[in-house]
């Protein structure tokens, strides 16, 4: 039946302004108007402009009907003040010239007031309130996502308005989150806000120093610029004067001796911290007594050179190194400052450090929990993932608990604040990877471990043949014959290379470390939801309970009633249906009940879809499911019920599939030798489903797994004698992370995540796993080579230096030049090892250093849009059945 509650609407400035409503329902407009008939350019500027409305989901223009169909989201708002933004959206756009390049500004208050703004001269930049309350506001504007000049500006003129407290972008969300002082009076705070507005505008136009802008930012790479440059100009300088000197440039001899010994100090200082610490001689005791000889004989050249490649090695070994300090993050930070508690029968914006025991802290969808409790009040959708592992946004109503750092996707709840900070469960995990044993992060020097066995019997040799001979050059020449300086160049280039060469193929690596734990690895322990599966929801399936209606009516009936809801199963059926060109029905009725499901009345049929709890409280029997289908909740799957007219009509099955790789990954990592475990908080049903099909072994399976659980298995394997690399992507893998032997994440994981794991795979494709061991293994054999290219020629000539005269410069030839071979030899791993195919897209070679300030800057903004596609295998999954196995048990496990 047509509604023709607003029948036409005419303009006097224009008048092709009419339209006319021929349908609506909660989730639905369908409008006629007549001039997507005639005007194509009409017909794709309206287009657009509806469909940057948040809200909107599809859009649909038949010219030949004159009609414009339009979906949307209801999230919590009424329907009419939806599709009153949506019909403004007409009447603005048909007032237009469609010939004018214009955007237009949204400002939406709760969806009841729209601001449109027109500039024909002046670009203007389109943005959206997508949430506000008396001390916050999220604002989505699309310009961030393609301008990061545009984004610096804003950043910067948003810090600079009085009462904002803290201001945060996020480029990939299209994302600017803003906090205001709680402390600020109404005025102030209006005040702010039409200067946070202005301030959108202009960030587009104005010309800012970019100097003072950048200043701005936090210093991080400038200092150690500088320090590199200090330390390696006084040798460079050294090197240039020698030079001149061999070559017959009147250069003073004091002034080239005073560069080199200038050059040294770095030598002599390790030299003597060495000899105060350890209580015995190293190499660069060697170096310095070579360094000190040569220049008082007036050989300044040799010197020089070796001052260079030292302290050129020392340098690139530091780029290539780990802090020691991980990164720890700050868990109040990642939860935001500030939080809503009611107090007094109001709610007030505190920081999220003051908020005490027996608050009760109020949370709006979109928001993140800031505190682990109990709900008081209101019923939501939950996104856990990212803490427990479950795959699917569960629902929480009065009674239930839920935890700091999770997210409220829907609904709105009351919670009784009872622990903070970090004695939340989040906080517990932070302390964890921070209580992780640090391992050194720095390639060990395997130069030194062999050289500085060696300093006492050369040093012997050499005086032995000094006194013996009386030809201190001859002494001089063995001394000049170290095995360690060769090596101590070449190791660290050829780290270097292979991380260029790595992050050129999506795997950035952050340390030398990493590349020497990787090529040694043999276990992989991986999490399950979102490493090994796609993260999503897939629709596997249909079984049907009804003779009279098909597969393809079940998917549409369930399509028709689910379309525009946020639940990731929901999606995950409704885009299954639009793949599959089917033409959904209007609701005439539709009423969705959290966490259980939606009820519909499509032609005239009172239609249920959702979970087997709806079922039961419709009294819907499933005995006629049970009887044909015994097995249907055995394996990966889950099942949604569709009902119609009190009868079961069918159920759709889908699960969160494996992506595309995984098999072959653990196939490949098997063929290496390497054993593959799998850790999840998911049921031990889907767990050892999805293990099975990828190759997994059963007894190499932890299902329900809670962080602390992970934790304990990846200890358990590390102390049984394996080398343990774990691969997740969620804050309740981040402690795994920091207690496996080398870790690995992905860019797109949270940002513990990130920052916890030592290799990241730029390009979220497993296969980069296998591309970086091989990569490390290739490397690791390159420093072994170097070790033998320079070892051979060195050894060689002392054993000939002691029987034979040794000239002084053919003993550093014989050095020098070996370690300049093992140094070409180090950049072998540039190329890659032979065979290894790339993936399919691969990161330029400059971002080897831009990709660390990426996963810094990748913030992972609690904007609701981020979390609408969340990861998905079992609706209402439980952990709370969670069996603890002892760290005993698990080795032995491991052992068998």
């Amino acid at each position: 039946m047509l509604t023709t509650e607003k029948d036409t609407i005419q303009s006097s400035e224009n008048e092709q302004v009419s339209y006319r409503i021929l349908h609506k329902n909660e989730q639905r407009l369908r409008i006629e108007t007549p001039r997507v008939a005639y005007d194509s350019e009409y017909c794709q500027t309206l287009k657009q402009v509806i469909e940057k409305l948040n809200f909107v989901t599809d859009v649909r223009i038949n010219p030949a009907a004159r009609s414009i169909s339009i979906e949307f989201r209801n999230r919590d708002v009424a329907s009419s003040l939806i599709q009153e933004k949506i019909l403004r959206c007409i009447e603005y756009v048909s007032v237009l010239e469609t010939s004018e390049n214009v955007d237009f500004v949204r400002n939406d208050e709760t969806l009841s007031k729209t601001q449109f703004s027109v500039s024909t001269t002046t670009q203007v930049v389109g943005y959206e309130v997508v949430h506000k309350n008396e001390w916050h506001i999220r604002i989505n504007i699309p310009r961030l996502a393609a301008d990061s000049d545009y984004a610096l500006k804003l950043k910067y003129l948003v810090e600079s308005i009085d009462g904002i407290a803290d201001v945060r972008i996020n480029a990939l969300a299209r994302s600017l989150a803003v906090e205001y002082e709680y402390q600020a009076g109404a005025i102030a705070l209006a005040q702010a806000e039409q200067k946070l507005f202005e301030a959108i505008q202009q960030a587009l136009n104005i010309e800012l120093d970019w100097e003072l802008v950048n200043s701005s930012k936090p210093e991080k790479d400038n200092q150690h610029e500088i320090d590199y440059w200090q330390r390696l100009g006084p040798s460079v300088l050294s090197l240039v004067l020698s030079f001149g000197a061999l070559i017959g440039l009147p250069f003073p001899g004091f002034l080239v001796s005073a560069a080199i010994f200038f050059a040294a100090i770095p030598v002599f200082q390790r030299t003597a911290e060495y000899i105060e610490k350890e209580r015995q001689l190293n190499i660069d005791f060697l170096d310095a007594l070579t360094i000190s000889l040569h220049t008082s004989l007036g050989n300044y050249f040799a010197p020089a050179f070796m001052l260079s490649l030292i302290e050129g090695s020392e340098v690139i070994r530091d780029m290539t190194a780990r802090s020691t300090e991980r990164a720890s993050l700050n868990l109040l930070d990642c939860l935001g400052k500030y939080a809503l508690v009611e107090r007094d029968g109001k709610e007030v914006q505190i920081p999220v450090k003051d908020i005490l025991e027996g608050d009760r802290v109020v949370v709006y969808p979109g928001d993140q929990i800031p505190v682990d409790g109990h709900i008081i009040r209101g019923t939501g959708l939950v996104d856990q993932c990212k803490l427990t592992g479950e795959s699917v946004p569960v629902t929480r109503c009065e009674g239930d608990e839920v935890f700091a750092s999770t997210l409220l996707v829907n609904g709105n709840l009351c919670i009784l604040a009872e622990r903070m900070g970090n004695n939340t469960r989040a906080g517990v995990i932070v302390s964890l990877m921070q209580s992780a044993p640090v391992h050194d992060t720095r390639v060990e020097n395997y130069a030194a471990t062999i050289a500085n066995k060696a300093v006492l019997p050369t040093l012997l040799v050499g005086t032995g043949v000094g006194l013996v001979t009386g030809d201190l050059n001859r002494a001089i020449a063995l001394l000049t014959l170290d095995v360690g300086t060769g090596i101590r160049v070449s190791v660290p280039t050829a780290i270097l290379s292979a991380l260029t060469y790595a992050a050129r193929n999506g795997v950035y690596i952050r340390s030398g470390r990493a590349i020497e734990i990787l090529a040694r690895v043999d276990t992989v322990v991986f999490d399950k939801t979102g490493t090994l599966t796609q993260g999503h929801a897939k629709v596997t399936g249909v079984k049907l309970t009804d003779a009279g209606k098909s597969q393809r009516e079940i998917l549409t009936l369930a399509a028709s009633a689910e379309q525009g809801l946020t639940h990731p199963v929901a999606e995950a059926i409704v885009r299954h249906a639009k793949e599959e060109d089917m033409e959904l029905y209007e609701c005439e009725e539709w009423n969705y009940r959290v966490g259980l499901g939606v009820c519909a009345t499509i032609n005239g049929m009172q239609l249920l879809v959702g979970s087997h709890r709806l079922m039961a409280e419709e009294n819907i029997s499933l005995e006629y499911l049970e009887q044909h289908y015994p097995n249907i909740k055995s394996g990966s799957n889950s099942l949604i019920y569709v009902a119609g007219n009190g009868q079961l009509l069918g159920v759709i099955l889908y699960s969160d599939p494996p992506r595309h790789e995984s098999k072959d990954v653990i196939k490949e990592l098997r063929e290496q030798g390497i054993s593959p475990y799998m850790l999840s908080g998911d049921v031990t049903r889907v767990a050892k489903a999805i293990a099975s099909d990828l190759g997994i072994d059963s007894n190499q399976v932890y299902a329900e797994a809670f962080p602390e659980r992970k934790v304990e298995v990846v200890k358990a394997i590390h102390d049984s004698g394996k080398t343990v690399a774990f691969c997740g992507d969620g804050i309740n893998d981040s402690a795994a992370l920091a207690y496996a032997d080398v870790s690995i994440s992905f860019a797109g994981a949270t940002d513990i995540a990130r920052e916890t794991a030592d290799v990241v795979l730029m390009e979220d494709d497993l296969r980069g796993l296998t591309h970086a061991i091989k990569v490390a293994k290739y490397t690791m054999d390159v420093i072994w080579q170097n070790a033998l290219i320079v070892a051979v020629p060195n050894i060689s000539a002392a054993a000939a230096g002691v029987l034979f005269a040794l000239d002084p410069v053919l003993a550093i030839i014989i050095n020098n030049g070996s370690a300049l071979l093992a140094e070409l030899n180090g950049l072998r791993p540039l190329l890659g090892p032979g065979g290894l195919a790339p993936l399919s897209s691969s990161l330029d070679a400059t971002d080897l250093v831009e990709a660390e300030n990426r996963l810094h800057t990748h913030v992972n903004d609690t904007s609701l849009h981020e979390h609408e596609l969340v990861k998905t295998s079992e609706w209402n999954a439980s952990h709370s059945n969670q069996t603890v196995v002892s760290s005993v048990q698990v080795a032995e496990s491991v052992a068998v």
